[in-house]
């Protein structure tokens, strides 16, 4: 099984995060891709989930997907601040899948260190 057949088994994975994935589990044999997948699988945040935590910054707390990507001084920051009075949420909004993507981008290496140990 190829490592693109492989990567396309993650659900709601988006060409710019494929390609990265892509790039960093080239140098990994097959059966380090398949375990890298398994792990990515479980730490990777879908875009649209970061999105739907953000929305609740407007309604329930502020800096609910910071808190989620893993960034608990900013979390902290929105929570404090109700999201630096909503200018913060809704720069958040805009840039969703960027968050995303760091915070992917990030786990992707780490699993790949993981994945490469076995």
């Amino acid at each position: 099984m190829s490592n693109n057949s492989l990567l396309f088994a993650i659900p709601g994975i988006e060409s710019d995060e494929l390609m990265f994935v892509q790039e960093v589990i080239k140098e990994l044999n097959e059966t380090q891709q398949k375990q890298f997948v398994l792990l990515y699988q479980g730490r990777r945040k879908d875009p649209q989930h970061i999105l739907l935590f953000t929305l609740l910054g407007f309604v329930v707390v502020a800096g609910v997907q910071r808190f989620v990507i893993g960034q608990l001084g900013m979390g902290l920051l929105y929570l404090f601040t109700a999201g630096f009075c909503f200018i913060g949420t809704i720069i958040d909004l805009v840039n969703y899948k960027q968050l995303a993507l760091t915070y992917n981008q990030h786990q992707a290496i780490e699993c790949k260190m993981l994945a490469a140990s076995i």
